[in-house]
Protein backbone atom coordinates (compact mmCIF):
# COMPACT_ATOMS: atom_id res chain seq x y z
CA UNK A 1 0.00 0.00 0.00
CA UNK A 2 1.62 3.55 -0.97
CA UNK A 3 1.73 6.54 1.31
CA UNK A 4 -1.68 8.01 -0.51
CA UNK A 5 -3.50 4.91 0.00
CA UNK A 6 -2.52 4.72 3.76
CA UNK A 7 -3.36 8.64 4.44
CA UNK A 8 -6.12 8.18 2.36
CA UNK A 9 -7.69 4.64 2.51
CA UNK A 10 -8.11 4.38 -0.88
CA UNK A 11 -11.38 5.33 -0.63
CA UNK A 12 -12.80 1.97 1.97
CA UNK A 13 -15.32 2.48 4.26
CA UNK A 14 -15.05 1.51 7.67
CA UNK A 15 -17.12 -1.48 7.08
CA UNK A 16 -14.60 -2.50 3.98
CA UNK A 17 -11.39 -1.76 6.21
CA UNK A 18 -13.06 -4.22 9.56
CA UNK A 19 -13.44 -7.04 6.28
CA UNK A 20 -9.58 -6.53 5.06
CA UNK A 21 -8.38 -8.24 9.04
CA UNK A 22 -11.22 -10.53 9.45
CA UNK A 23 -13.33 -13.47 7.82
CA UNK A 24 -17.42 -13.03 7.50
CA UNK A 25 -17.93 -15.87 5.44
CA UNK A 26 -18.92 -17.67 8.38
CA UNK A 27 -17.44 -21.11 6.90
CA UNK A 28 -15.38 -22.92 9.70
CA UNK A 29 -12.31 -24.25 9.49
CA UNK A 30 -10.73 -27.42 11.65
CA UNK A 31 -12.41 -28.92 14.52
CA UNK A 32 -14.23 -27.46 17.10
CA UNK A 33 -12.20 -26.00 20.39
CA UNK A 34 -13.31 -25.44 24.11
CA UNK A 35 -10.07 -24.26 25.00
CA UNK A 36 -10.67 -20.67 23.21
CA UNK A 37 -13.24 -19.31 26.30
CA UNK A 38 -13.01 -15.00 26.60
CA UNK A 39 -12.09 -14.32 30.25
CA UNK A 40 -15.22 -14.18 31.11
CA UNK A 41 -16.09 -16.73 30.47
CA UNK A 42 -13.27 -19.01 32.09
CA UNK A 43 -14.25 -17.01 35.30
CA UNK A 44 -17.35 -18.58 35.37
CA UNK A 45 -15.68 -22.14 36.17
CA UNK A 46 -14.29 -20.99 39.11
CA UNK A 47 -17.95 -19.00 40.43
CA UNK A 48 -19.06 -22.65 39.53
CA UNK A 49 -16.98 -24.12 42.06
CA UNK A 50 -17.46 -22.02 45.10
CA UNK A 51 -21.14 -21.91 44.53
CA UNK A 52 -20.85 -25.49 44.47
CA UNK A 53 -18.78 -25.87 47.70
CA UNK A 54 -20.97 -23.16 49.22
CA UNK A 55 -23.86 -25.92 48.33
CA UNK A 56 -25.94 -23.43 46.26
CA UNK A 57 -26.93 -25.88 43.89
CA UNK A 58 -28.69 -24.42 41.30
CA UNK A 59 -26.96 -21.03 41.34
CA UNK A 60 -23.95 -23.38 40.58
CA UNK A 61 -26.06 -24.73 37.86
CA UNK A 62 -26.46 -21.78 36.31
CA UNK A 63 -22.86 -20.83 36.27
CA UNK A 64 -21.40 -23.93 34.73
CA UNK A 65 -23.95 -24.02 31.61
CA UNK A 66 -23.29 -20.51 31.29
CA UNK A 67 -19.25 -21.70 31.09
CA UNK A 68 -20.52 -24.37 28.75
CA UNK A 69 -22.56 -22.15 26.39
CA UNK A 70 -20.41 -19.87 23.11
CA UNK A 71 -22.39 -17.98 21.88
CA UNK A 72 -20.95 -17.87 18.63
CA UNK A 73 -21.86 -21.86 18.41
CA UNK A 74 -25.21 -21.35 19.93
CA UNK A 75 -24.23 -24.47 21.48
CA UNK A 76 -25.98 -24.90 25.15
CA UNK A 77 -29.36 -23.85 26.00
CA UNK A 78 -30.75 -24.29 29.35
CA UNK A 79 -34.25 -23.76 30.75
CA UNK A 80 -35.28 -22.60 34.16
CA UNK A 81 -38.97 -23.61 35.48
CA UNK A 82 -39.44 -22.85 39.07
CA UNK A 83 -36.32 -24.93 40.84
CA UNK A 84 -36.23 -27.22 37.56
CA UNK A 85 -34.16 -26.92 34.98
CA UNK A 86 -33.92 -28.64 31.14
CA UNK A 87 -30.94 -28.56 28.79
CA UNK A 88 -29.74 -29.44 25.41
CA UNK A 89 -26.12 -30.02 24.08
CA UNK A 90 -25.00 -29.97 21.10
CA UNK A 91 -22.17 -31.66 19.91
CA UNK A 92 -21.77 -32.69 15.86
CA UNK A 93 -24.68 -34.86 14.73
CA UNK A 94 -25.80 -35.80 18.31
CA UNK A 95 -28.08 -33.42 21.06
CA UNK A 96 -27.77 -34.29 24.80
CA UNK A 97 -31.24 -34.20 26.26
CA UNK A 98 -31.31 -33.24 29.81
CA UNK A 99 -33.27 -32.73 32.91
CA UNK A 100 -32.17 -31.19 36.63
CA UNK A 101 -34.65 -31.61 39.76
CA UNK A 102 -33.93 -31.43 43.08
CA UNK A 103 -32.69 -34.52 43.38
CA UNK A 104 -30.56 -35.21 40.23
CA UNK A 105 -28.86 -34.50 37.59
CA UNK A 106 -30.11 -36.91 33.90
CA UNK A 107 -28.70 -37.08 30.44
CA UNK A 108 -29.48 -39.05 27.59
CA UNK A 109 -28.59 -38.72 23.63
CA UNK A 110 -30.28 -41.58 21.00
CA UNK A 111 -27.53 -43.07 18.64
CA UNK A 112 -29.36 -44.82 16.47
CA UNK A 113 -32.98 -46.40 15.44
CA UNK A 114 -33.24 -50.26 15.48
CA UNK A 115 -35.99 -51.65 14.28
CA UNK A 116 -35.36 -55.36 14.80
CA UNK A 117 -32.92 -56.47 17.82
CA UNK A 118 -29.64 -57.30 16.83
CA UNK A 119 -27.41 -59.30 19.05
CA UNK A 120 -24.06 -58.16 17.43
CA UNK A 121 -24.93 -54.51 17.71
CA UNK A 122 -25.93 -55.26 21.44
CA UNK A 123 -22.55 -57.10 22.09
CA UNK A 124 -20.72 -54.16 20.70
CA UNK A 125 -22.41 -51.95 22.91
CA UNK A 126 -21.59 -54.22 26.07
CA UNK A 127 -18.24 -54.37 25.74
CA UNK A 128 -17.72 -50.96 25.09
CA UNK A 129 -19.71 -50.13 28.14
CA UNK A 130 -16.86 -51.35 29.59
CA UNK A 131 -14.69 -48.38 28.80
CA UNK A 132 -16.76 -45.56 29.82
CA UNK A 133 -16.65 -43.42 33.31
CA UNK A 134 -19.38 -41.79 33.49
CA UNK A 135 -21.92 -42.64 31.17
CA UNK A 136 -23.88 -45.94 29.77
CA UNK A 137 -25.36 -47.51 26.98
CA UNK A 138 -28.85 -48.69 27.17
CA UNK A 139 -31.88 -49.38 24.73
CA UNK A 140 -35.20 -47.09 24.98
CA UNK A 141 -37.89 -49.00 23.40
CA UNK A 142 -36.39 -49.48 19.28
CA UNK A 143 -33.18 -47.02 20.16
CA UNK A 144 -29.90 -47.07 21.30
CA UNK A 145 -29.10 -44.22 23.10
CA UNK A 146 -26.40 -43.18 26.12
CA UNK A 147 -27.53 -42.54 29.50
CA UNK A 148 -25.63 -40.27 32.06
CA UNK A 149 -27.02 -39.19 35.16
CA UNK A 150 -25.49 -37.98 39.22
CA UNK A 151 -27.72 -36.79 42.48
CA UNK A 152 -27.71 -32.97 42.34
CA UNK A 153 -25.33 -32.84 45.73
CA UNK A 154 -22.59 -34.77 44.32
CA UNK A 155 -22.73 -32.99 40.53
CA UNK A 156 -20.33 -30.93 41.07
CA UNK A 157 -18.48 -28.73 38.32
CA UNK A 158 -16.19 -31.10 37.46
CA UNK A 159 -18.13 -34.01 37.28
CA UNK A 160 -20.23 -32.81 35.19
CA UNK A 161 -18.28 -31.42 32.72
CA UNK A 162 -16.53 -34.65 32.70
CA UNK A 163 -19.71 -37.14 32.41
CA UNK A 164 -21.33 -34.81 29.89
CA UNK A 165 -18.40 -34.59 27.64
CA UNK A 166 -17.72 -38.44 27.87
CA UNK A 167 -21.82 -38.74 26.55
CA UNK A 168 -21.82 -36.08 23.87
CA UNK A 169 -18.38 -37.08 22.17
CA UNK A 170 -18.82 -40.88 22.67
CA UNK A 171 -22.59 -40.38 21.49
CA UNK A 172 -21.17 -38.06 18.50
CA UNK A 173 -18.35 -40.36 17.63
CA UNK A 174 -20.23 -43.82 17.73
CA UNK A 175 -23.44 -42.97 16.04
CA UNK A 176 -21.20 -42.57 12.84
CA UNK A 177 -19.38 -45.72 13.30
CA UNK A 178 -22.35 -47.48 14.48
CA UNK A 179 -24.53 -46.83 10.77
CA UNK A 180 -21.58 -47.57 9.11
CA UNK A 181 -20.55 -50.84 10.57
CA UNK A 182 -24.53 -52.41 10.84
CA UNK A 183 -26.84 -51.28 7.75
CA UNK A 184 -29.69 -52.28 9.80
CA UNK A 185 -29.52 -49.41 11.63
CA UNK A 186 -31.02 -46.08 11.41
CA UNK A 187 -29.79 -42.45 12.04
CA UNK A 188 -32.13 -40.62 14.77
CA UNK A 189 -31.91 -36.78 15.79
CA UNK A 190 -29.61 -35.47 13.33
CA UNK A 191 -31.89 -32.75 11.23
CA UNK A 192 -30.16 -29.77 12.94
CA UNK A 193 -26.61 -30.54 10.81
CA UNK A 194 -26.17 -27.75 8.24
CA UNK A 195 -25.29 -29.06 4.62
CA UNK A 196 -22.53 -27.32 2.84
CA UNK A 197 -23.64 -24.70 0.68
CA UNK A 198 -23.10 -26.01 -3.38
CA UNK A 199 -19.78 -23.63 -3.86
CA UNK A 200 -18.78 -24.72 -0.60
CA UNK A 201 -19.31 -28.58 -1.26
CA UNK A 202 -17.65 -27.95 -4.89
CA UNK A 203 -14.66 -26.38 -3.83
CA UNK A 204 -14.05 -28.43 -1.22
CA UNK A 205 -14.32 -31.34 -3.51
CA UNK A 206 -12.22 -30.00 -5.96
CA UNK A 207 -9.46 -29.51 -3.46
CA UNK A 208 -9.93 -32.63 -1.68
CA UNK A 209 -9.17 -34.53 -4.96
CA UNK A 210 -6.21 -32.14 -6.22
CA UNK A 211 -4.66 -32.53 -2.88
CA UNK A 212 -4.50 -36.23 -3.04
CA UNK A 213 -3.97 -36.46 -6.26
CA UNK A 214 -1.24 -34.04 -6.74
CA UNK A 215 0.43 -35.95 -3.38
CA UNK A 216 0.62 -38.90 -4.66
CA UNK A 217 1.90 -37.60 -8.01
CA UNK A 218 4.56 -35.80 -6.31
CA UNK A 219 5.52 -39.19 -4.24
CA UNK A 220 5.76 -41.45 -7.15
CA UNK A 221 8.43 -39.12 -8.52
CA UNK A 222 10.46 -39.85 -5.52
CA UNK A 223 12.76 -42.38 -4.30
CA UNK A 224 10.79 -44.34 -1.96
CA UNK A 225 13.88 -45.34 0.11
CA UNK A 226 16.07 -42.13 0.10
CA UNK A 227 12.91 -39.63 0.39
CA UNK A 228 11.14 -41.66 3.00
CA UNK A 229 11.64 -39.04 5.39
CA UNK A 230 9.98 -36.91 3.16
CA UNK A 231 7.43 -38.34 1.60
CA UNK A 232 6.22 -39.56 5.07
CA UNK A 233 5.88 -35.30 5.82
CA UNK A 234 3.71 -35.16 2.70
CA UNK A 235 1.15 -37.38 3.92
CA UNK A 236 1.00 -36.82 7.32
CA UNK A 237 0.12 -32.94 6.64
CA UNK A 238 -2.24 -34.18 3.57
CA UNK A 239 -4.03 -35.93 6.40
CA UNK A 240 -4.20 -32.80 8.63
CA UNK A 241 -4.65 -30.14 6.06
CA UNK A 242 -7.80 -32.24 4.89
CA UNK A 243 -9.11 -32.47 8.33
CA UNK A 244 -8.45 -28.41 8.70
CA UNK A 245 -9.39 -27.69 5.30
CA UNK A 246 -12.34 -30.42 4.14
CA UNK A 247 -13.42 -30.13 7.35
CA UNK A 248 -15.47 -33.63 6.65
CA UNK A 249 -17.34 -35.76 9.61
CA UNK A 250 -19.15 -39.02 9.96
CA UNK A 251 -17.51 -41.83 7.65
CA UNK A 252 -15.48 -39.41 5.96
CA UNK A 253 -14.01 -38.02 9.21
CA UNK A 254 -13.54 -41.85 10.38
CA UNK A 255 -11.62 -42.78 7.32
CA UNK A 256 -8.78 -40.05 7.65
CA UNK A 257 -8.47 -40.96 11.37
CA UNK A 258 -7.68 -44.46 10.14
CA UNK A 259 -5.17 -43.10 7.73
CA UNK A 260 -3.41 -41.68 10.13
CA UNK A 261 -3.41 -44.29 13.12
CA UNK A 262 -1.81 -46.50 10.35
CA UNK A 263 0.94 -44.35 10.18
CA UNK A 264 1.17 -44.07 14.26
CA UNK A 265 0.27 -47.43 15.52
CA UNK A 266 2.43 -49.96 16.62
CA UNK A 267 5.30 -47.55 14.45
CA UNK A 268 8.76 -49.09 15.87
CA UNK A 269 7.56 -53.03 13.80
CA UNK A 270 7.50 -51.17 10.34
CA UNK A 271 9.63 -49.26 8.54
CA UNK A 272 9.36 -45.83 7.33
CA UNK A 273 9.00 -47.21 3.61
CA UNK A 274 6.25 -49.65 4.79
CA UNK A 275 3.96 -47.14 7.12
CA UNK A 276 4.40 -44.33 3.95
CA UNK A 277 3.10 -47.44 1.30
CA UNK A 278 -0.05 -47.57 3.94
CA UNK A 279 -1.09 -44.41 3.57
CA UNK A 280 -0.41 -44.30 -0.34
CA UNK A 281 -3.13 -46.84 -0.67
CA UNK A 282 -5.40 -46.17 1.79
CA UNK A 283 -5.39 -42.64 0.04
CA UNK A 284 -5.79 -44.29 -3.37
CA UNK A 285 -8.90 -45.77 -2.16
CA UNK A 286 -10.56 -43.14 -0.43
CA UNK A 287 -10.09 -41.02 -4.21
CA UNK A 288 -11.39 -42.89 -5.61
CA UNK A 289 -14.63 -42.72 -3.63
CA UNK A 290 -17.49 -41.52 -5.75
CA UNK A 291 -18.15 -37.81 -5.72
CA UNK A 292 -21.57 -38.29 -3.72
CA UNK A 293 -20.12 -40.37 -1.06
CA UNK A 294 -17.58 -37.72 -0.16
CA UNK A 295 -20.13 -35.15 -0.34
CA UNK A 296 -22.58 -36.89 1.36
CA UNK A 297 -19.98 -36.05 5.14
CA UNK A 298 -19.65 -32.17 4.01
CA UNK A 299 -21.82 -30.65 7.16
CA UNK A 300 -21.43 -28.41 9.56
CA UNK A 301 -22.69 -29.02 13.30
CA UNK A 302 -22.27 -27.25 16.20
CA UNK A 303 -19.75 -27.96 19.23
CA UNK A 304 -19.34 -27.91 22.92
CA UNK A 305 -16.64 -30.25 23.57
CA UNK A 306 -13.57 -30.45 22.00
CA UNK A 307 -12.61 -34.12 20.60
CA UNK A 308 -8.63 -33.37 22.09
CA UNK A 309 -6.94 -32.30 25.12
CA UNK A 310 -4.84 -29.17 25.67
CA UNK A 311 -1.43 -29.76 25.73
CA UNK A 312 1.00 -27.32 27.33
CA UNK A 313 2.52 -24.52 24.46
CA UNK A 314 6.20 -26.51 25.03
CA UNK A 315 4.62 -28.95 22.76
CA UNK A 316 3.86 -26.68 19.69
CA UNK A 317 7.26 -25.21 20.27
CA UNK A 318 8.85 -28.19 19.69
CA UNK A 319 6.85 -29.44 16.84
CA UNK A 320 7.84 -26.08 15.12
CA UNK A 321 11.10 -26.18 16.15
CA UNK A 322 11.75 -29.79 14.75
CA UNK A 323 10.14 -29.01 11.23
CA UNK A 324 12.13 -25.91 10.59
CA UNK A 325 15.37 -28.28 11.58
CA UNK A 326 13.85 -30.90 9.17
CA UNK A 327 13.31 -28.67 6.15
CA UNK A 328 16.77 -27.13 5.91
CA UNK A 329 18.09 -30.12 3.68
CA UNK A 330 15.01 -29.91 1.29
CA UNK A 331 15.93 -26.23 1.14
CA UNK A 332 19.66 -26.12 0.57
CA UNK A 333 19.10 -29.16 -2.00
CA UNK A 334 16.36 -27.03 -3.95
CA UNK A 335 13.38 -29.33 -3.10
CA UNK A 336 11.16 -26.14 -1.88
CA UNK A 337 8.13 -27.98 -2.42
CA UNK A 338 8.88 -30.91 0.05
CA UNK A 339 10.51 -27.77 2.46
CA UNK A 340 7.21 -26.22 2.56
CA UNK A 341 4.84 -29.72 3.57
CA UNK A 342 7.60 -30.02 6.14
CA UNK A 343 6.85 -26.27 7.55
CA UNK A 344 3.34 -26.98 7.07
CA UNK A 345 3.72 -30.27 9.78
CA UNK A 346 5.20 -27.85 12.07
CA UNK A 347 1.99 -25.98 12.83
CA UNK A 348 -0.43 -28.52 11.47
CA UNK A 349 0.49 -31.29 13.47
CA UNK A 350 -0.66 -30.05 16.95
CA UNK A 351 -3.80 -28.26 15.42
CA UNK A 352 -4.79 -31.79 14.21
CA UNK A 353 -3.65 -33.53 17.91
CA UNK A 354 -4.16 -30.94 20.49
CA UNK A 355 -7.16 -28.78 21.69
CA UNK A 356 -5.05 -25.21 21.43
CA UNK A 357 -5.93 -21.49 22.60
CA UNK A 358 -7.62 -19.68 19.78
CA UNK A 359 -5.07 -17.20 19.01
CA UNK A 360 -2.84 -20.52 17.64
CA UNK A 361 -5.54 -21.80 15.56
CA UNK A 362 -6.25 -18.34 14.64
CA UNK A 363 -2.74 -17.50 12.93
CA UNK A 364 -2.28 -21.11 11.80
CA UNK A 365 -5.50 -20.42 9.48
CA UNK A 366 -3.78 -17.08 8.53
CA UNK A 367 -0.60 -19.28 8.16
CA UNK A 368 -2.82 -21.44 5.68
CA UNK A 369 -4.34 -18.57 4.22
CA UNK A 370 -1.10 -17.28 2.86
CA UNK A 371 -0.28 -20.91 1.66
CA UNK A 372 -2.71 -22.06 -0.03
CA UNK A 373 -4.52 -18.41 -1.05
CA UNK A 374 -6.93 -20.05 -4.41
CA UNK A 375 -8.81 -22.16 -2.28
CA UNK A 376 -10.11 -19.80 0.06
CA UNK A 377 -10.35 -17.19 -2.70
CA UNK A 378 -12.84 -19.83 -4.79
CA UNK A 379 -14.64 -20.20 -0.90
CA UNK A 380 -15.03 -16.29 -1.35
CA UNK A 381 -13.10 -16.01 2.22
CA UNK A 382 -11.83 -12.47 2.83
CA UNK A 383 -9.18 -10.98 3.39
CA UNK A 384 -6.97 -12.00 0.25
CA UNK A 385 -3.28 -12.13 1.74
CA UNK A 386 -2.09 -12.54 -1.94
CA UNK A 387 -2.04 -9.53 -4.43
CA UNK A 388 -0.36 -9.53 -7.84
CA UNK A 389 1.34 -12.51 -6.80
CA UNK A 390 3.30 -11.01 -3.83
CA UNK A 391 2.42 -10.97 -0.25
CA UNK A 392 0.30 -8.50 1.13
CA UNK A 393 2.30 -7.09 4.05
CA UNK A 394 0.21 -4.46 5.78
CA UNK A 395 -3.24 -6.63 5.48
CA UNK A 396 -1.01 -9.64 7.00
CA UNK A 397 0.41 -7.45 9.87
CA UNK A 398 -3.13 -6.41 10.65
CA UNK A 399 -4.30 -9.64 10.62
CA UNK A 400 -1.96 -11.00 13.15
CA UNK A 401 -1.98 -7.70 15.23
CA UNK A 402 -6.00 -8.21 15.25
CA UNK A 403 -5.38 -11.70 16.40
CA UNK A 404 -3.15 -11.07 19.51
CA UNK A 405 -5.08 -8.00 20.36
CA UNK A 406 -8.50 -10.53 20.62
CA UNK A 407 -7.00 -12.49 23.72
CA UNK A 408 -4.86 -9.78 25.63
CA UNK A 409 -7.12 -9.68 28.74
CA UNK A 410 -7.08 -13.50 28.86
CA UNK A 411 -3.25 -13.82 27.98
CA UNK A 412 -1.59 -9.85 28.86
CA UNK A 413 1.90 -10.56 28.05
CA UNK A 414 0.95 -12.57 24.58
CA UNK A 415 2.60 -10.78 21.91
CA UNK A 416 4.49 -11.28 18.31
CA UNK A 417 6.61 -8.74 16.61
CA UNK A 418 5.38 -8.72 13.08
CA UNK A 419 8.93 -6.35 12.10
CA UNK A 420 10.67 -9.51 12.14
CA UNK A 421 8.78 -10.97 9.93
CA UNK A 422 10.14 -11.20 6.07
CA UNK A 423 7.82 -11.29 2.88
CA UNK A 424 10.42 -11.20 0.71
CA UNK A 425 9.03 -15.04 -0.45
CA UNK A 426 6.56 -17.23 1.01
CA UNK A 427 9.10 -19.62 2.40
CA UNK A 428 11.12 -16.94 4.29
CA UNK A 429 7.66 -15.66 5.48
CA UNK A 430 6.51 -19.27 7.02
CA UNK A 431 9.63 -19.99 8.67
CA UNK A 432 9.73 -16.30 10.17
CA UNK A 433 6.12 -16.28 11.33
CA UNK A 434 7.16 -19.78 12.96
CA UNK A 435 10.30 -18.47 14.57
CA UNK A 436 8.27 -15.69 16.10
CA UNK A 437 5.31 -18.23 17.24
CA UNK A 438 7.85 -19.68 19.38
CA UNK A 439 8.05 -16.97 21.50
CA UNK A 440 4.22 -16.64 22.43
CA UNK A 441 3.67 -16.26 25.58
CA UNK A 442 0.22 -17.79 27.20
CA UNK A 443 1.23 -16.81 30.59
CA UNK A 444 -2.47 -15.27 32.19
CA UNK A 445 -1.00 -13.53 35.04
Amino acid sequence: MGLFDKLFNFGKSAEEESNDVEDTSGIRFGRYSDNNKTLTKTNQWYVAEDLYKSKKFNECIEAFFDYLRDEKEDNVKLVKDGSNYSFEIYQGTKIVHGTINDQEVKASVSLAKMEKPSIPVMRRLLEMNFSLYYARFALNEDKLCMLFDSPKEIASPNKLYYGLKELATKADKQDDLLLTDFASLQAVDDSHVAVFDKNEQTVKYHYFKKWIDDTLQQIDELNQDSFSGGIAYMLLTLIYRLDFMITPEGKLLNEIERINNLYWTNKEEKTAVERNQLLKEAFRKLVAWPEEEVKKYFYRAKATFAITLPKSYNDVIESIRSSKDNMLWYRENKYEGIAHRVLEYGLSYPQYSYSLPKPVTDLYKLYMQVNHAPFFEELGIKPSYIQSGKLNTDRIKASINAIILEFKDKFPKLTLDTNKLNFSNLLDFNITLMTEMETLNFDNK
